[in-house]
């Protein structure tokens, strides 16, 4: 086995008779990392070796979900790839099958995992693990392709985009509640409690659909006083009962006028798209009481930064006043 070492900030990689093994440790919490792999909005920004740019056709992160992708050359060369995932144990671990090469040329083919460990820190440890059908096959990938160098900047493009401040685009609240976890996390996870305190002051619920597990989908309906109705739906990523929630949250159904305040430049002949990233922990902060925060990541400071404008805190602040009532009740 050929071992390259580098820096323990940088990728390190090693290659056997029919493997290739590329790892590199990132500054940032491993549910981050884990985001930043399997949102295909973020997987375009850094994805393939430098000067290399990436189109995603379709990215289903799940058992038997398929990742259809184009890299694009720095000379123009498009490199099409399909995979079929068959293990998504978030936030763990990820394996796949992947076939692709250039454009018009064979099609080449091998089994790769992704594995996340959580470090100390916050750090996080992510290895890449190709195997080849045979070693001869490995070698042509590694000579021809150039897969470990390609591997290694592509690594470090996901440390850079990592590192781009992300916190710029979070929005974070955070309450404490006098009541035991399990309690508040059943309020988050029944519906015939979550409809009694989602939305502000004067919005009802009249729609709470949750489906609690990983890959499991979710639909609220918020409606104002004036019966205007917010939709809002996703996917839930991570459950750990009872501390951590992790779910996207698409807004895509709201009304029109409320995207026109939200991006009033938008192109209103196509649909409008609002989707992210929402984390939901809760800690016992001592007996009896729980410390509820949530953090909502944007795809960019800008939308962030309309959401407050919009009244996200005013809005999230009624609505744990709300919860708050509701557990008092209970």
């Amino acid at each position: 086995m050929t071992t390259q070492k580098n820096k323990p900030t940088e990728a390190s990689a090693e290659m056997s008779d029919r493997e290739i093994v590329i790892s590199r440790e990132f500054d940032a919490p491993r549910e981050l990392v884990w985001e930043a792999m399997t949102d295909s909005k973020q997987v375009v920004k850094w994805w393939g070796p430098r000067g290399f740019t990436t189109t995603i056709e379709v990215m289903e992160v799940r058992p038997g979900g398929v990742w259809k992708l184009v890299m694009h050359g720095p000379d123009g060369t498009d490199y099409p790839n399909r995979s079929v995932f068959k293990e998504v144990v978030m936030p763990e671990w990820i394996s796949f099958s992947l076939s692709g090469g250039r454009k018009d040329g064979p099609v080449l083919s091998f089994e790769m995992t992704w594995t996340f460990a959580a470090l100390e820190n916050r750090r996080t440890r992510v290895t890449i693990r190709q195997v080849y059908a045979t070693a001869e096959l490995c070698e042509r990938i590694a000579l021809e392709f150039g897969a470990i160098e390609g591997g290694k900047q592509t690594l470090a493009r996901l440390g850079e985009h990592l590192s781009e401040q992300p916190q710029e685009r979070d929005f974070q609240i955070s309450r404490v509640f006098d009541a035991p976890r399990e309690l508040v996390w059943k309020v988050w996870t029944e519906p015939e409690l979550m409809a009694k305190w989602w939305g502000p002051h004067n919005f009802t619920c009249p729609t709470c659909e949750l489906d609690v597990r990983v890959g499991g989908a979710y639909r609220l309906v918020m409606r104002g006083g004036d019966g205007a109705e917010y939709p809002c739906a996703g996917i839930y990523r991570e459950i750990v009962k009872p501390e951590r929630i992790v779910m996207s949250m698409d807004l895509s159904g709201h009304p029109d006028s409320w995207w026109d305040m939200i991006i009033p430049d938008r192109d209103k002949s196509k649909k409008p798209e609002l989707d992210f990233m929402q984390t939901v922990t809760l800690e016992e902060e001592v007996p009896g009481k729980t410390r509820l925060t949530i953090r909502t990541r944007f795809e960019s400071k800008a939308i962030r930064d309309a959401m407050v404008r919009m009244g996200m805190n005013e809005g999230w602040s009624q609505s744990l006043e709300r919860l708050g009532t509701c557990l008092s009740r209970l």
